[in-house]
Formats: C-alpha cells, sequence, structure tokens
C-alpha cells in the first residue's frame, strides 16, 4: 500500500491480513479487526477500503449499516501477502 499525506501507518497491512488468516470466522467487521490491533475504527476502515481496491480483500453491506469484510485469497496452501 502506498502511504500519503500525513504519518505513516504504525499497523502494517499484513498485521491486518493476519487478522483475517488467524480468526474463525470467514467474514469479519471493522470493530472486530479494531479489537485485535492498535487502530481506531475509522482509521481502519481506510485501510480495508485501500485493501479492497489492491485486490486484497472484499467486502459487503449486510443490515442497514454494517459492511462484513473477508479475504479470498488467503487459503491454508498459499497465503497472500501484500509487499509491506
Amino acid at each position: 500500500m502506498e502511504n500519503g499525506p500525513g504519518r505513516p501507518p504504525e499497523v502494517s497491512d499484513k498485521e491486518i491480513l493476519h487478522v483475517f488468516q488467524q480468526a474463525g470466522d470467514p467474514v469479519l467487521t471493522a470493530s472486530e479487526i479494531a479489537g485485535e490491533l492498535d487502530i481506531g475504527r475509522r482509521g481502519l476502515l481506510s485501510r480495508l477500503e485501500q485493501l479492497e481496491t489492491e485486490g486484497f480483500l472484499k467486502s459487503k453491506k449486510v443490515g442497514g449499516r454494517s459492511t462484513v469484510w473477508w479475504y479470498p485469497g488467503n487459503t491454508a496452501t498459499k497465503p497472500v501477502e501484500p509487499d509491506q
């Protein structure tokens, strides 16, 4: 992920994707992911959207305002990792 203006992220893309790799559920909410990392929900949403744009994650709106995220490229035999 290319860094834009502002301070560099303290949580790497690999750390975010690691949460998906270790999760017992196939889909996660931003709140569930943020609870595992030292990152605010709002900042995390931006990072999740960027990872989706880059093709690492997928998302789907469920219910009125909820979104779930999943890591479709990750399997037990072929983990997909970003450069960071």
